[in-house]
């Protein structure tokens, strides 16, 4: 099937191994053409955004709500099978739960979780979403969609943003926001991640202080399970890529991908 691939090469190459960047729940490959892309590109890296089927720009397979993990998984599989060198994974919240899933039966030349979905699955985020918007939860329930979590600009901004993030950004990022699949969140509580049958690769393990989705304990507990070198950013939100500290994150992924063998 058609899967929207962003790709941006770069004028002077530096690194030889290619970089695949996966988004989370509600985004799409747009996320990281923000910052992410063109900056990757500048430093030396070819680089590729995805949208999973149904998002961004992707061809749309049945009905969003009923999309599972697995068809994710299936949608990584297929890009990284089209790819004629293996790509370091760089995936963000729902997105490192797909490549977690992945890594079940596949590997990769190294791995970047950022604000993942820890192995031990999204119950704590959900129960915490629960517990401070517990409308616009039970409104998700009832009607088995997850737009409504994230339906205002406000509710935005809470899930993904900083404080400090200037509303106009804020408002600017918003429509690019849709709807996500309820299958999929309920296999982010049900269907983890098998740590024992992964591939063992290379990673970093990323977080932020003031994620509101994954604490900085679950950021923690996700480093140890991979036994990954980890690194939380003070004051960052969920959304680490998008908001105004991004390019720290950024330089921290570059220096750690340029002291991994083989990688560069």
């Amino acid at each position: 099937m058609y899967l929207e691939l962003i790709t941006r090469t770069p004028d002077h190459q530096t690194c030889k191994t290619p970089l695949l960047f996966v988004h989370g729940a509600w985004h799409g490959a747009w996320c990281w053409d923000e910052h992410f892309l063109p900056y990757f590109a500048d430093q030396g890296f070819t680089v590729h955004g995805i949208s999973f089927r149904n998002h961004g720009k992707s061809e749309s397979k049945g009905s969003l709500r009923w999309r599972s993990g697995a068809e994710y998984v299936a949608d990584l599989a297929q890009v990284v099978e089209q790819m004629a060198t293996p790509p370091v994974l760089v995936a963000h919240s729902m997105g490192g739960y797909v490549v977690q899933k992945y890594l079940e039966k596949a590997s990769s030349p190294a791995v970047v979780l950022l604000a993942s979905v820890p192995p031990r699955g999204a119950i704590g985020a959900t129960l915490r979403f629960a517990g401070r918007h517990p409308l616009a939860f039970l409104k998700a329930n009832l009607q088995l969609r997850l737009w409504p979590m994230v339906s205002t600009p406000a509710l935005a901004r809470d899930a993904f943003f900083s404080r400090t993030m200037p509303a106009e950004q804020v408002e600017r990022h918003f429509p690019k926001l849709q709807d996500e699949s309820y299958r999929a969140f309920l296999d982010l509580l049900f269907n983890l991640p098998r740590v024992k049958k992964m591939s063992k690769v290379p990673m970093l393990v990323l977080g932020g202080h003031d994620d509101k989705i994954f604490s900085r304990n679950e950021v923690r507990s996700t480093a140890r399970a991979y036994k990954a070198e980890l690194d939380i950013f003070p004051e960052a939100p969920h959304d680490m890529m998008l908001d105004t500290g991004w390019q720290k994150v950024a330089d921290r992924i570059i220096s750690w991908l340029r002291g991994v063998p083989g990688i560069c």
